[in-house]
């Protein structure tokens, strides 16, 4: 009877997550065309220079714009500015285009792009570098902004147009001088959508409406760069805790598009003609662990150590993605495939790990015993895996795990405390980085070494990995920054900055009533698409 009791409450919660779903499911009086998505994870953290979490990354495509964007040819674009750089290579000029309004109706000004500029430049791995290069950023007038370098510097128009986190989002200059540490309060910007704050559930329902005075460049679109034409009147963000339900949904025709499928579903979706299945990010994702530098028994570089030699890549892509046809081991932290690529340093983590060599090191390290408080979100198809499987290896090895129960927007949160565990504060977490996030060393926030001072959650000192970088930074020459980044790696893997476990792919999921769907490494957008009733 045991099983028929599991199946009526496995049942009775679908129907129930379900039910609550529906109840943000557009209503028949809504006007116009509405597209209605469940995305990877829910929202409830807005503000996306507070945050590197990928849905607020997509929140902040629909809210702002940038002043410039990168193509699917990886040419950086004009957007919101186009620009000149002077002979000697140390002053760029950015003018803005005409027609940009804040979602209030105000002009976008040059002071307000400079303030956003220093805002993401305070926040960003990419940017913080250029910031290091930069004797000023000023405008010059209310259309122009003028940047200047202390020497030339290869990199700013890239950095300007990464396309994923942290974006440097244009905002106005009100919200972009909010104090380091603090959300900003409103949403205005001056993007292709506005957030319809009276309709936002955090964690349930986020609603975004057609911006009409937006006026789209005329060029096609290409990943971020181009012109950003919405043709629909909204889209709806709804939260389906229950994959099973939001895949019913989708089937059904209760929701438009799904952006993380499971992966044992994909056969199923597959098999229905009515939907399209597609990797929209076609150099898809590294998944990595990362332990808090701060906090004992991590600042013990012999337990990290210790740790590092616990894992192995093929447990976590197993138990996470089941299907070899969608991820591959690589030990690389710069992306398997790319010219950075290489495997030193990664030989027990790509062929299996070795518990042996993990136990021996755990006992020579002088590790007490203390509980190693790994943050395991439950809510997020891509990462329920990676924290569970870690925390079994690192238990064989010896050490004692406190795996801890709770939401991806938790951790978003929680990972920025550096108070101690007694008080909130943790050990380890997972997460997963577009490729393009983690392609090279400067873009790549889980590398930098900068402590406390500017460092990513968990908070690595390396002095010898931010001198690395620097030359890196200055370098003109492949062979040098393939050399470059070879010393990184060794370094990073000697100090255990992180732990890359694999890459993997992973397709999205629509109804193909929906039309225009664009690919990209900061994927999902949502302009171009067009729903047929």
């Amino acid at each position: 009877m045991s099983h028929i009791w599991n199946w009526k409450r496995s049942l009775l919660a679908s129907l129930s997550v379900f039910a609550l779903a529906a109840m943000s499911l557009p209503q028949a009086h809504a006007a116009g065309k509405t597209i209605t998505a469940v995305m990877h994870s829910d929202l409830r953290i807005i503000d996306p220079g507070f945050t590197t979490a990928y849905i607020t990354r997509d929140h902040g495509y629909m809210v702002y714009d940038t002043l410039l964007a990168t193509d699917s040819s990886f040419k950086v674009q004009p957007q919101m500015a186009d620009w000149k750089v002077s002979d000697d290579k140390l002053t760029y000029t950015f003018t803005l285009r005409d027609g940009l309004k804040w979602h209030d109706g105000t002009p976008v000004t040059a002071e307000d792009c400079v303030a956003s500029l220093k805002r993401w430049g305070r926040n960003d791995n990419m940017g913080q570098k250029l910031m290091d290069f930069t004797a000023s950023i000023e405008a010059a007038d209310a259309r122009t902004i003028v940047l200047k370098l202390k020497e030339p510097y290869g990199l700013v128009l890239e950095s300007i147009a990464k396309p994923s986190s942290y974006v440097p989002f244009m905002m106005p200059k009100r919200l972009a001088d909010t104090p380091p540490g603090q959300q900003i309060a409103e949403q205005i910007g001056s993007g292709p959508f506005k957030f319809v704050k009276s309709e936002f559930q955090p964690g349930v329902k986020a609603v975004y409406e057609k911006n009409t005075d937006y006026v789209p460049r005329k060029e096609p679109p290409s990943w971020t760069a181009g012109g950003k034409v919405v043709k629909v009147d909204r889209v709806e963000w709804i939260t389906m805790a229950d994959a099973q339900t939001a895949i019913n949904a989708l089937q059904s025709g209760d929701i438009d598009f799904m952006e993380n499928p499971s992966f044992d579903m994909m056969p199923v979706l597959e098999a229905n003609p009515d939907l399209k299945v597609e990797t929209l990010n076609k150099f898809g994702f590294q998944t990595l662990g990362r332990m808090n530098f701060l906090l004992p028994p991590f600042d013990n570089i012999k337990v990290r150590r210790a740790a590092l030699l616990a894992m192995n890549q093929k447990d976590v892509l197993d138990a996470l993605v089941g299907n070899s046809k969608y991820y591959q081991l690589c030990g690389a932290f710069f992306v398997c495939g790319t010219p950075l690529a290489t495997e030193i340093g990664a030989d027990a983590l790509t062929k299996g790990g070795n518990l042996e060599a993990a136990k021996k090191a755990l006992a020579e390290s002088g590790y007490d015993g203390t509980p190693i408080v790994i943050m395991a979100p439950g809510d997020v198809v891509t990462l329920k895996a990676q924290p569970v499987v870690a925390a079994q290896l690192l238990r064989q090895a010896g050490f004692k795990v406190d795996l801890q129960a709770t939401d991806w927007q938790t951790v978003v949160s929680r990972r920025t405390s550096q108070k101690p565990v007694s008080e909130g504060g943790w050990n380890m977490f997972f997460t997963n980085w577009v490729a393009a996030d983690v392609m090279n060393p400067l873009v790549n926030f889980s590398i930098g070494g900068r402590g406390k001072n500017g460092g990513w959650f968990g908070w690595a000192d390396d002095a010898t990995i931010e001198k690395l970088k620097d030359q890196f930074a200055r370098s003109s020459s492949l062979d040098e920054q393939k050399k470059l980044a070879a010393e990184i790696q060794k370094e990073a893997y000697d100090q255990v900055i992180y732990v890359p476990l694999g890459q993997f792919d992973i397709p999205s999921a629509w109804r193909k009533s929906l039309t225009g769907v664009l690919d990209g490494p900061a994927t999902p957008i949502f302009w171009n698409i067009d729903k047929s009733e």
